[in-house]
């Protein structure tokens, strides 16, 4: 009697206990390294993957808990949504900052763990199931979501940091310790939609989301008694100026205050989207506009390379205002228009980070391939590739949702799961085409002291990106009743499409010119511009984007 979700738990849940097993293996090995790797980056790696256990469960599940069980409009919980991911890629930057300054990185992933373990357990808090309007559990939902983005803030991108500085710069073995723990990412990105999700959409929102909580305490769990594996990497630049004195307070302690008064302000933030909108946008030109201050004070090479980067900067939020879709609105229609099989709605989630995993390292070898033969694409030819893909992702959807949808139940038309399949196919290799290159592309172009500052900007045009992809959704979600109809999600998802597409030809019709922006014929190395976690080739919030120095 089990159905498709029944056995793909199950599988889900073999396939991480046997990288379990294997883990729990590698680390207790008497020698120092394993399969040619310290034993520190697999304790790193089981305490990622827990980590996006947790919040891609979590991620699956949001917009339908907030149409089903808080009984929000369509427009509403897509705008959260957006809201939701957009601080998520930001905090990083701050969080990022602190470690690099002040904390180190072991103590910010700490931190962030428990606070990112609070918040996914406060998400089990589901009350009575009267709707937003009057149950005042509410504001322990939003408490959540606060705890998830700051705890976030300082757990990513220090994590993959770690990882960095367990080798040596010039250590050939960096990029496959990359691809190791970048499978770590996406396995946990897979496991946590078919099992956590699966749970919360088809027995209950709070064993979902309790279950999520479960994983990320278990990767604290992981991070506290993998310590000694570390070697003493990630620690503080300063340990005695943490215990410094201020108004009485150790540094260290007041600076977790400063985290947990963090929690406050996003807490109110969350509850008022269109302020993070305002924000953003506000932050987002005042940071280009510092970016080109700095720029001017460059030779005319350097400078040339900031244009470049500026120009690639502002592709992110096109690209990722449309593949967040797949979180949002796409989300809620696969839940109603598309003919799944009896498979739940929340699975879906997982076909990206499978794609990521079988594709990934395809990806790596074929622009080495490229490169070796000089055929290799330019950096804004591949992110215009990669932009191209993802429009043509939504218009060969609507395609197959126009002229081979079937009629269900009730006279419902729905469209053929093939094509959702087909959809996350092309929208996972415009990823694999723009994100790692771009992260790249942030890393080789700047100048040494502004390496970070580059990033910051990178991460702004990341999270612009998931708010456009919340305020799209909105639009979509005043249809009838506040709630998105079968033909306006198509009608703009066929627009959406156009765009990106028409976009993404005319950035690889301008690649050269930006490509000579880039002068690559007179780039050097120099000691100490290498940023801590450049190779990583996973999502985005996951690189490391902070000098080691």
């Amino acid at each position: 009697m089990w159905g498709y979700g029944d056995w793909a738990m199950v599988v889900a849940s073999i396939v991480l206990g046997i990288f379990l097993i294997g883990g729990a293996w590698a680390v207790t090995r008497p020698q120092e390294e394993v399969m040619g790797h310290p034993k520190g980056l697999y304790m790193l790696f089981f305490a990622e993957m827990w980590e996006r256990f947790s919040y891609y469960g979590m991620r699956a599940l949001l917009t339908l808990y907030l149409v089903k069980h808080w009984m929000y409009s369509d427009g509403s919980a897509n705008l959260i949504y957006g809201a939701y991911t957009s601080l998520v890629y930001i905090t990083p930057v701050l969080g990022g900052w602190l470690a690099d300054r002040y904390l180190g990185q072991r103590k910010a992933v700490l931190f962030g763990a428990v606070l990112l373990t609070l918040g996914h357990f406060f998400m089990a808090f589901e009350g009575d199931g009267s709707g937003y309007a009057n149950d005042p559990t509410l504001n322990i939902f939003w408490l959540a979501l606060a705890l998830i983005i700051v705890g976030s803030g300082f757990l990513k991108a220090n994590i993959s940091v770690i990882v960095g500085q367990l080798y040596p710069r010039t250590d050939i073995r960096r990029d496959s310790a990359y691809t190791i723990f970048y499978m770590g990412i996406n396995l946990g990105a897979a496991a946590g939609v078919l099992i956590a999700a699966y749970l919360g959409e088809t027995v209950s929102w709070a064993l979902g989301f309790g279950l999520a909580g479960f994983g990320m305490l278990l990767g604290l769990i992981v991070f506290i008694i993998g310590k000694p594996l570390l070697k003493g990497k990630g620690e503080s630049p300063n340990p005695a100026k943490l215990k410094e004195k201020v108004a009485g307070i150790n540094l260290e302690w007041l600076l977790y205050g400063v985290g947990f008064a963090g929690v406050a302000v996003i807490w109110f933030l969350i509850q008022y989207q269109s302020l993070v909108g305002g924000i953003l946008l506000a932050s987002g030109i005042a940071l280009l506009a510092y970016v080109l201050f700095e720029a001017f004070k460059l030779d005319k090479e350097a400078r040339e390379r900031v244009f470049a980067m500026i120009f690639l900067i502002l592709l992110m939020p096109l690209f990722w205002g449309l593949f967040e879709q797949a979180g949002g609105s796409l989300n809620l229609f696969t839940d109603r228009h598309v003919d799944k099989g009896g498979i739940p709605t929340t699975f879906f989630q997982s076909i990206n980070p499978i794609y990521i995993i079988l594709l990934g390292p395809l990806f790596a070898g074929l622009w080495q391939w490229m490169a070796r033969k000089g055929i290799e694409p330019s950096t804004p030819a591949k992110m215009g590739l990669g932009i191209a893909q993802m429009g043509l992702a939504f218009i060969v959807m609507v395609w197959g949702a126009e002229n081979f949808s079937t009629t269900g139940e009730a006279g419902a038309i729905m469209m053929p799961v093939l094509f959702l399949f087909i959809f996350y196919l092309l929208s996972t290799t415009g990823e694999l085409c723009l994100s790692p290159v771009g992260l790249s592309a942030m890393n080789r172009l700047s100048v040494k002291h502004m390496a970070s500052l580059m990033m910051a900007a990178f991460f702004f045009g990341t999270a612009g990106g998931n708010y456009v992809a919340g305020f799209m959704g909105s639009l979509m979600g005043e249809g009838e009743g506040g709630n998105m109809t079968r033909e306006g999600a198509l009608e703009a998802y066929w627009s959406m499409g156009l765009v990106a597409l028409v976009v993404g030809v005319l950035v690889c019709f301008v690649s050269p010119l930006v490509k000579k922006l880039m002068h690559l014929d007179t780039l050097k190395d120099e000691e100490g511009d290498h940023i801590a976690g450049e190779a990583e080739l996973g999502e985005p919030a996951a690189a490391g984007t902070h000098p080691a120095q």
